[in-house]
């Protein structure tokens, strides 16, 4: 007797064909890389399977007639406070696969969204607004150690410069920057999507852990080059092409463990970037076996700013996790110039779902406790602090900065940008809008040049909404909010949460 798996009768999604609007055009078969549509020789018509459907919306949106809609299997479990139907239909897979479960993009759980629950001041009348059209407004940051105070020289003619030898640092038009993201994770397109646009807006992106692939080395004034565990095209060319190096301990889609790219990823291309055999699967281990102690960070650290003869800012990756604030502290005091913390609602090609929905803590209490930890100490000066883990908006940014952060890191917004639907398969190569692919079929539906000015719309708009909040508070520079936590009121938090992020109740 043919066992059919429970699995496949409750799928996610559903197919609704208008069959009177269909015209039997095989586009949405064309455009499937999950081949949930196909052509059947006996009824000579396109049909579809359900059960393959993620809930793209690809051939929803390029049919020629409108005959598709995707919408949600309406078919119900009983209901069940305790046992959802996601613990289910998890178990049901790994009943049938006896596999780990993975899942990408960010935490679909309902996680506590502080950003939310956070408004900005305004000013009114006796500290009235400023009009960033028509008065100054500074959104430029520069990421880096700054020193404790500045001296100045006075010349014979009674001007003044800088005494003060400045560490280096990253400057940035505007305090965005696309998040890492490894060649490999996504197509070359991509990177050199992301590689332009930061040009053009002058910020910067990160290459992620699989190195920076040899043409995209004239793009270095824009570029943050990573070092992770697995080293992957790690040399001492690719240390020095960016203007900054960040190495990544851990990210907040899977914090305390590894990453893993499969063989099937593992192009010319990237085999040749990340200095890997052709087809081989890159794995990441979860510690970098060097490091073991924050003194064997700190030799890391000066062995890169050794490699890179002091010209460029060293930065440290981390997750938000529970001693966030503590680890920071440590890490700052080895001599990082820079620290990124990710949270818990980061993105990721591929993690395990149980990791990625059940580890770490959210973003915006970790910058504000980091923040303050630092101020405390008073060692807040000596590292900027980079944000990332689910920035939606630049209201989320600017919150982010009040909170205490220097910057921020977009990743999942970066690629909703170019039209990512969030499916969440990333890890199956088979993403139907051609960024979390290598399959050259799919990966050319990305126009590097289309991707770009879409990645560099997205920053100028934002910066635009940026300066119009920082001109609505009073303030004429982002260096005004940084850390400003009185420009921030919160709504339905406890008293607990408050304390932590460092505000006030609306009203008070």
């Amino acid at each position: 007797m043919l066992f059919r798996p429970v699995n496949n009768n409750y799928h996610d999604f559903v197919i609704d064909r208008d069959k009177d609007r269909c015209i039997n055009c095989k586009v949405c078969v064309r455009q499937c890389s999950y081949e949930a549509h196909y052509w059947d020789e006996n009824r000579q018509r396109v049909m579809h399977d359900n059960s393959k459907c993620v809930g793209c919306h690809r051939c929803e949106a390029l049919c020629p007639t409108a005959a598709l809609t995707i919408r949600k299997n309406p078919s119900e479990f009983r209901d069940n406070a305790l046992w959802r139907p996601v613990f289910l239909k998890n178990i049901y897979k790994q009943a049938d696969t006896g596999a780990v479960l993975l899942g990408a993009m960010g935490s679909p759980v309902d996680i506590p969204c502080y950003w939310d629950h956070l408004l900005l001041d305004a000013s009114q009348v006796t500290n009235p607004s400023i009009d960033p059209l028509r008065e100054p407004m500074e959104l430029k940051t520069f990421l880096g150690s700054k020193p404790r105070s500045l001296e100045f020289a006075t010349a014979r003619d009674g001007s003044r410069r800088l005494k003060t030898k400045m560490p280096p640092q990253i400057e940035l038009r505007y305090p965005i920057m696309f998040s890492a993201m490894s060649l490999g994770s996504i197509n070359y397109n991509l990177h050199l999507a992301m590689a332009r646009a930061a040009e053009e807006t002058g910020i910067c992106y990160n290459t992620g852990e699989g190195g920076l692939h040899k043409t995209l080395y004239r793009y270095g004034p824009n570029t943050i080059v990573q070092v992770a565990s697995g080293r992957f095209g790690v040399h001492r060319d690719y240390i020095n092409a960016g203007v900054g190096i960040e190495i990544k301990i851990g990210q907040g889609a899977k914090p305390g463990i590894g990453g893993h790219l499969p063989g099937e990823k593992i192009t010319a291309m990237v085999a040749e970037t990340r200095m890997i055999p052709l087809g081989s699967d890159a794995i990441s281990p979860a510690p970098h076996h060097d490091i073991y102690s924050i003194e064997d960070l700190l030799q890391l650290i000066y062995a890169l700013k050794e490699t890179s003869e002091y010209r460029l800012p060293v930065s440290v990756k981390v997750a938000a996790v529970h001693n966030v604030a503590a680890i920071v502290s440590g890490i700052v005091r080895a001599g990082a110039d820079i620290v990124a913390i990710d949270g818990v609602r980061g993105g990721t090609g591929a993690a395990p779902c149980m990791i990625r929905d059940n580890v770490g803590i959210p973003i915006e209490l970790a910058i504000a406790s980091v923040d303050q930890r630092l101020r405390d100490e008073g060692i807040r000066s000596q590292a900027s602090i980079v944000a990332a883990g689910g920035i939606r908006c630049s209201a989320d940014a600017v919150k982010a900065i009040a909170l205490g952060a220097d910057a921020v890191y977009i990743g999942t917004a970066a690629l909703v940008a170019v039209g990512c639907t969030l499916c969440a398969r990333c890890y199956t190569g088979k993403c139907p809008w051609g960024i979390a692919t290598n399959d050259p079929k799919l990966a050319k539906r990305q126009n590097p040049d289309l991707a770009a000015r879409k990645l560099a719309n997205l920053i100028r708009a934002w910066g635009h909404e940026m300066e119009e909040m920082l001109g609505g508070m009073g303030l004429n520079s982002i260096e005004s909010l940084r850390g400003n936590r009185d420009k921030l009121r919160a709504v339905g938090l406890s008293r607990e949460e408050m304390d932590i992020l460092g505000v006030k109740h609306a009203g008070n």
